[in-house]
C-alpha cells in the first residue's frame, strides 16, 4: 500500500524536474511546455495522494479537470509552435521576441 509520503516525494521530484527544466533551458519553447506539464503532473500527484490518504474523492475529481485543461493547453501550445516554426523556421524563444506583423 502506498502511503501519503510516497505520493508527496514523487510530486516533489516531478515539480523539481519541471522547475529545473524551466530555469536551465529558457531557449527551446517545446521543453518549456513539457516542463509546465511536469509541474501540473506533480500537482496532480499531490491531489491524488491527499485524496487517497483522507478517503475523499474530491481530489481525484479535481485531477480530471486539471488534466482536461493541461491537454487543451498542450494542444494549443503545440499548434502555436507549429505555426511559429513554419513562419520563422525556429522555436527558440530568443528569436521570437519581435512583434512584426
Amino acid at each position: 500500500m502506498l502511503e501519503l509520503s510516497h505520493y508527496l516525494v514523487l510530486g516533489a521530484i516531478l515539480f523539481s524536474l519541471g522547475v529545473a527544466g524551466i530555469f536551465l533551458n529558457r531557449k527551446n519553447a517545446l521543453i518549456l511546455l513539457m516542463s509546465i506539464e511536469l509541474i501540473l503532473l506533480a500537482v496532480n500527484f499531490n491531489f491524488i495522494g491527499f485524496s487517497s490518504a483522507f478517503g475523499d474523492i474530491h481530489g481525484q475529481v479535481f485531477v480530471f479537470f486539471i488534466l482536461t485543461v493541461a491537454a487543451a493547453e498542450s494542444a494549443i501550445g503545440l499548434a502555436i509552435l507549429v505555426v511559429l516554426f513554419r513562419n520563422r523556421g525556429t522555436i527558440n524563444v530568443g528569436d521570437l521576441d519581435s512583434m512584426k506583423g
